[in-house]
């Protein structure tokens, strides 16, 4: 088919609808988390919500690195998948705040797996020029979900009890299980897994050829995390009885322009790309720190989704194209790791200044606005940085 570019084939494709099934499963859940937290009696951890899925995510990233490396990508992939099965299964079963926060810590080994798995996969099939559109295209799938997973959670919990939402939540991960059935390993050299292979030495815990994009990567998602924290009572604050629209809004905003990003940094580069998304950044946040009504509030929200539509894919394929081959999982990884700070320090952060009142919101989300500043100025000073594992 013309209109799909050529990198489009059965096994992108494949792996694009798993990552769609993936991203929607574990998604969502997260809108109405504190309110369930809030029922079992645990209002005052709200930040450990997404903190504690973050530091299990961003812990399990060298392990999913190596192991991608090692034994090859799908395994990796079905693993992280197979967690948030089990996971979603036990929530109706937890239903004390000890057992919730166990989870959630539990929860967060399925996106530090198989993201690793999927991104490395990506760039094993995709020629080097086409890196940036096709990080995009692939990223764009994985935005859907978390679009159609939090209003499809939101829309179910006003009908169905919350474990019915849970074990949707589930379900839907195993249907992405079923679909790397489907796909061909892209690791040469697969070996089997051994329990050496989880000791990790020094230097197999981040690649230092990534570092700087991963940790501008860091500054951006700070916001990601205040986003997921706050915004479903910032949404209830402002009227909003759907808590899940603001991520449904912000998601579907970050869909075209994943591509447009994509394409515009294999042309002109990353760090240029990366300068327009954290300026970006900085506007929504500080528009949604003002946002009175719930049309100012969704339409901040579409900023928000550009900006994130903008250094997603970018920062990914800029990490490949300083990445070494052999150590693609690796450099991954780091990234990964950088996120999950990034997300879990906003997440913990915002819940300990919001600290359920109302009249802290605004202070949240300019503080998130100075955490994206710093990216942009980090950006701006950046000159004589190799941008390819080739410099």
């Amino acid at each position: 088919m013309r209109f799909l570019p050529s990198f489009f084939t059965v096994d992108f494709s494949l792996l694009c609808l798993s990552s769609f099934l993936f991203f929607a499963s574990f998604n969502m859940i997260i809108p109405e988390l504190p309110d369930y937290l809030t029922s079992l009696g645990g209002e005052d951890y709200k930040g450990l919500i997404i903190a504690l899925f973050t530091l299990s995510a961003g812990l399990s990233r060298p392990f999913s690195g190596k192991l991608a490396d090692k034994i090859g990508r799908i395994p990796v992939m079905m693993f992280g998948a197979g967690v948030c099965f089990v996971v979603g299964i036990l929530y109706p079963l937890l239903s004390f705040v000890g057992g919730f926060l166990f989870l959630r810590f539990a929860n967060g080994f399925s996106t530090g797996f198989t993201p690793t798995g999927a991104s490395a996969y990506v760039a094993d099939i995709v020629p080097y020029q086409k890196r940036g559109e096709a990080m995009g295209l692939f990223s764009l799938f994985g935005s859907m979900g978390m679009a159609a997973g939090p209003a499809l959670g939101g829309w179910l919990a006003t009908w169905v009890s919350i474990d019915t939402v849970f074990y949707v939540s589930a379900f839907t991960s195993i249907f992405s299980i079923l679909i790397l059935f489907k796909l061909k390993e892209t690791l040469p050299d697969k070996q089997r897994i051994t329990w050496k292979m989880l000791q990790l030495k020094r230097h197999e815990i981040l690649e230092k050829r990534v570092l700087i994009p991963s940790g501008v990567l860091f500054l951006c998602c700070f916001s990601f995390g205040v986003v997921l924290t706050i915004i479903p009572d910032f949404s209830s604050h402002l009227g909003i009885e759907n808590k899940g629209l603001f991520f449904g809004v912000f998601t579907l905003s970050s869909l075209g322009i994943r591509l447009l990003a994509g394409r515009t940094s294999d042309r002109y580069g990353r760090v240029p790309v990366m300068r327009a998304a954290s300026a970006t950044l900085v506007l929504a946040m500080v528009l949604i720190a003002f946002s009175e009504t719930k049309f100012a509030l969704l339409g901040s929200g579409v900023l928000f989704g550009c900006a994130v539509g903008m250094y997603s894919p970018t920062t990914s394929a800029w990490v490949v194209d300083l990445s070494l081959d052999q150590f693609r999982g690796r450099a991954l990884a780091t990234m990964y790791i950088f996120l999950e700070a990034g997300i879990g320090i906003g997440a913990l952060l915002s819940g300990f200044l919001f600290a359920n009142s109302a009249e802290n919101f605004r202070m949240v989300f300019l503080t998130s606005a100075g955490f994206a500043g710093l990216a942009f100025v980090w950006l701006l000073f950046l000159r004589g940085f190799p941008t390819d594992s080739r410099e």
